[in-house]
């Protein structure tokens, strides 16, 4: 696989540790074109001969993807070798709300998220792809990866180079250069336990002429569903308690199977949600087995034919002093939802040039990538359907019941029996089109050795998003029913669409719902996300004039850049509309910047005692944003090579991420706090008289009795109009470069060491609901003084609390650690091995929220660990090359973090080592190629942790580190014609 930081790029996959003088050619098999030539390596704008830089780079080809297995260049930079063990957003967060919607994989570098990581193509931004409001960075589906050349992972702050996301690094997308002839490949990834199968097919292909150049490449990859059924791990999710005394598990015993008790996988909650259920007011019955005894009276039912006596037909399962436990959580139909969600992935990727023998002996280039993602994700539905009080749906014994007051379904009137009932799966899918197009011309200038490079990029992402969802409106309807006798009802609106409800039955609360009846309440509802980007750009760059060092090199350019979105999400969910979701309103808006920039390499002493070589370069940026103005950042950086076997290099710069649209302009959308969260409710007794909190409220409700009735409205939004600023970093790494000459007989050794520290202020974030309300209602000033209270409204009627939750810039976030990566290359018999080994050490992953609140750090917390390695060896013999590969993340736990002593608590918060081994054979021909290997060896399972705090898939963190799939065995196969 690929190792970590360093400065120059070793073959296949490798890090440069030293800025020895190494061509692309010999840098390891990164080139298509053994022949020395200049190239622009990520990181600089400035052409050069060699992968020399002051910045950890990384580089990570074709061949070694290939040998580790990766069916995808998603998958492998989405690996820990890439990520130092950070987690990414992939295929099992389709449950989940992301940024990108569902189906979207990002890359986040350093822990610091996707929007903080910039993704190019050939050094040309990659435009944001995805489907509903949030949409800010780009889709790792979106890249060819039948043309990629290699990738080049800049590990450093390069916002002065390249503009704003630049602030944890850069993933530079090479794709091949121009060639002749036509290259099938096909591979096959099968799990040995079933489910998740992945196919990949391409053909690339290649013409040159005398003038001219044309490439590209037809590509579909799929990956099949695998679901929850297909694991032994996830078909079962418990609390996972532990009896510290004893080392067992206390998780709850169903009575009725003797086994623990499993709930469906509901995030971070334990118990999960009641189906087969009915809730009801206080009622004497018979309680189920698991109940205690001496209590008779329930406001929780689950069918039971076999009851006779107090609640005919039903057992109680929930109520005062009732174990809750016995009620029904689970079917097998649940375990249908998505473990890895199914996708399938379609893309065309073409470009080609043109010289014009003039204008500098120009060349007109051009290139057109299109994507088509199609992904779906399945997952269980619970229904809360309301039957109003005297409604003659509700049988004669349930009649006298009285739930709770009225609801959104229950027509005002309050509600006599509530059913949970367990709808079954649904789909929700995503179509995302993506389009890149690119049109330039570059040449020489008049000046000796100058260049110039004008082009202009348009992308668009188009994506229709739909879902199933119950309808407010048409539940309403159905369920204000009359008898129209032989216990047939007909819905009393007038609507000849209508269908009344069923009737509450056994029946109906065990999931049988009538098909027409659940056809009209429950439909496929559809948004669409459109997401649109134009750049301009105009570079030059070449040599300035000569020191005794060598020549001083520049690269200065302009750019412009123009983004807009359009979220339009579907009316019913405009409208509130969707039962138990919330509503979002359309996000659009649109923000441009332009942009200057320069950069200089300066050779300062060169070939002198103690001073080898000695280079520094700086680079700066100007910066005007359509929405918030100017900034400007840079970059001061050098290597200094004291003798040929010791380098040193060093980085101070600054960079910087604009707010992405949608925290610009998202429209509100609306989620809800219960009435506890209503800092006047009984604030009378409850508050000092001489606080602040008490003034307040007093002042606004002059009631000291005053108790909410009313939940609190949080319309989470956009933060444009609050004037949203870009945030800022600082980023400082220093690094240790050790490539000694050996004699034969030792081979070859290179060591790199790389500390870096990130740090970020005023970052983008939303603050919370309940947060802003404190904070308000504790103001001093109080309304009076604007502040945290200008983003919550006047009461209304009855007194009802509304807040809206922007985004704002207040956080503070700081990542530090150290890379390590080593390298021994040494002939041993007929063959030559290669080793390889990389570690990440964080030393600090914290952030807070507020100016005056501690750094919150969470290094090596479950999901942060402070360690993560890879280790690959390489034998290459004549034709054949065998390759054995170990992927490692820390142990990690989390008592300390949560305050807990993990001697006595029944939380299990603490996860081991995890390893996985890896081993392939590839036979490469004249013209064709063969690899076979097995991923995850061992078939390792990701750790158990208990429910409570952390989202989990079935008992194991939610944690794009550990590998949900297994072990797998592939197959590729490639074929030049």
């Amino acid at each position: 696989m690929v190792t970590g930081g360093a400065g120059a790029a070793w073959a296949q996959s490798e890090e440069a540790p030293a800025p020895a003088k190494q061509t692309e050619a010999t840098a390891g098999e990164a080139a298509s074109d053994p022949a020395v030539e200049e190239l622009i390596v990520v990181g600089s704008r400035i052409r050069r001969d060699t992968f020399n830089s002051p910045s950890p780079i990384q580089i990570m080809t074709r061949e070694e993807t290939t040998l580790a297995g990766y069916s995808s260049t998603t998958a492998a930079l989405q690996g820990t070798a890439v990520t130092g063990g950070s987690a990414q957003i992939n295929n099992a967060y389709g449950g989940y709300v992301t940024d990108g919607g569902p189906g979207a994989n990002t890359i986040g570098l350093r822990g610091l998220g996707a929007g903080r990581t910039l993704v190019l193509i050939d050094g040309r931004r990659v435009a944001p792809a995805g489907s509903r409001g949030s949409v800010g960075s780009a889709d790792l589906n979106v890249l060819p990866s039948a043309m990629i050349d290699r990738v080049e992972v800049l590990r450093d702050g390069a916002s002065s180079v390249y503009g704003s996301d630049a602030i944890a690094g850069v993933i530079n997308v090479i794709t091949r250069k121009p060639f002749e002839g036509v290259t099938v490949e096909g591979q096959y990834n099968a799990p040995t336990n079933g489910g998740g199968e992945q196919t990949r097919l391409s053909v690339t292909g290649g013409l040159m002429g005398d003038r001219w150049n044309l490439s590209g490449s037809l590509e579909f990859y799929e990956r099949q569903d695998l679901t929850l059924a297909d694991r032994d791990w996830t078909r079962c999710n418990t609390d996972h308690r532990i009896n510290r005394a004893t080392g067992g598990v206390t998780d709850f015993i169903d009575p009725a199977t003797g086994r623990p008790k499993c709930y469906p996988i509901t995030g971070t909650g334990s118990n999960g949600v009641t189906i087969n259920t009915i809730g009801t007011s206080n009622m004497a019955g018979v309680g189920a087995a698991g109940a205690p005894g001496s209590v008779t009276q329930f406001n929780r039912w689950r069918p039971n034919s076999s009851v006779t006596t107090g609640l005919v037909g039903w057992e109680g399962v929930g109520g005062t002093g009732v174990n809750v436990n016995v009620r029904d959580t689970f079917e097998d139909e649940m375990l249908g939802e998505s473990l890895i969600s199914p996708v399938e992935v379609k893309t065309a990727y073409l470009k080609g040039g043109y010289d014009l023998h003039a204008l500098g002996n120009a060349e007109v280039y051009g290139e057109v990538l299109i994507n088509q993602r199609d992904s779906t994700q399945a997952s269980y539905r619970q229904l809360a359907l309301d039957y109003m009080k005297g409604s003659p749906l509700i049988p004669a014994e349930l009649a006298g019941s009285t739930a709770m007051g009225p609801t959104e379904i229950s027509n005002g009137q309050d509600v006599g029996v509530r059913a949970f009932i367990g709808a079954g799966l649904d789909q929700s899918s995503q179509s995302v089109t993506f389009w890149k197009g690119t049109a330039g011309i570059r040449g020489d200038l008049f000046l000796n050795d100058w260049r110039y490079d004008v082009a202009v990029t348009r992308s668009r992402s188009d994506a229709d998003y739909s879902m199933m969802s119950f309808l407010k409106d048409r539940l309403s309807k159905s369920l204000d029913v009359v008898d129209i006798g032989g216990g047939v009802f007909a819905c009393r609106d007038a609507d000849p669409a209508c269908v009344a409800a069923p009737a509450l039955t056994p029946a109906v609360v065990g999931g049988a719902l009538p098909a027409d009846w659940k056809n009209y309440v429950f439909q496929n509802v559809v948004g669409n996300t459109q997401y649109d980007e134009t750049v301009l750009s105009a570079a030059i760059d070449g040599p300035l004039y000569e020191l005794p060092a060598g020549t001083v090199m520049g690269a200065f350019g302009v750019e412009y850049r123009k983004a807009e979105i359009d979220d339009t999400p579907s009316i019913h969910s405009q409208q509130g509309n969707l039962l138990n979701l919330t509503s979002s309103e359309p996000t659009r808006g649109e923000d441009s910047v332009w942009e200057v920039y320069g950069e200089l390499e300066v050779p300062i002493l060169r070939d002198l005692p103690f001073a080898h070589d000695l280079t520094l370069n700086v680079s700066g940026r100007y910066t005007n944003y359509d929405s918030y103005g100017s900034d400007s950042t840079y970059k001061v950086g050098g290597v200094w090579t004291p003798i040929p076997a010791v380098s040193l290099r060093a980085t101070y710069g600054t960079s910087f991420r604009a707010p992405a649209l949608f925290e610009q302009f998202q429209g509100a959308t609306s989620g809800f706090l219960d009435q506890s969260y209503d800092p006047c409710s009984e604030y009378g007794t409850e508050a000092a008289p001489d606080s602040f909190l008490y003034a307040n409220c007093h002042a606004e409700l002059g009631d000291t009795d005053f108790k909410a009735t009313s939940g609190v409205t949080v319309l989470s939004e956009g933060g444009a109009g609050a004037g949203l600023e870009a945030e800022t970093s600082k980023n400082f790494t220093v690094g240790l470069i050790l490539q000694p000459e050996l004699p034969d007989a030792f081979g070859e050794f290179a060591f790199a060491v790389d500390y870096y520290k990130i740090e970020i202020n005023n970052g983008v974030s939303r603050v919370g609901g309940a947060a802003i309300l404190d904070l308000c209602y504790n103001d001093p000033e109080f309304r009076a003084g604007g502040g945290w209270c200008r983003f919550i409204e006047e009461r209304g009627e009855g007194a009802k609390l509304v807040v809206h939750d922007q985004y704002t810039n207040i956080a503070t976030q700081n990542v530090e650690g150290i890379d390590y990566n080593l390298r021994w290359v040494k002939d041993i018999g007929p063959g030559s091995l290669r080793l390889n080994a990389q570690v990440t050490q964080y030393l600090d992953q914290s952030s807070k929220l507020f100016a005056d609140d501690p750094m919150d750090d969470v290094n090596g917390t479950i999901g942060n660990p402070e360690f993560t390695g890879t280790f690959d060896a390489t034998y290459a013999l004549d034709k054949v090359k065998f390759r054995y590969g170990v992927e490692w993340i820390d142990d990690m736990q989390s008592y300390d973090y949560f305050g807990l002593n993990r001697a006595t608590t029944a939380y299990d918060f603490d996860v081991p080592d995890y390893w996985t081994h890896n081993a392939s054979v590839q036979y490469s021909a004249d013209d064709w190629t063969a690899t076979v290997g097995i991923r995850n060896i061992g078939d390792k399972e990701p750790p158990m942790i208990s429910s409570g705090a952390y989202s989990r898939v079935g008992n194991a963190p939610l944690y794009s580190g550990y590998d949900y799939v297994g072990r797998t065995v592939f197959v590729n196969v490639s074929k030049s014609f």
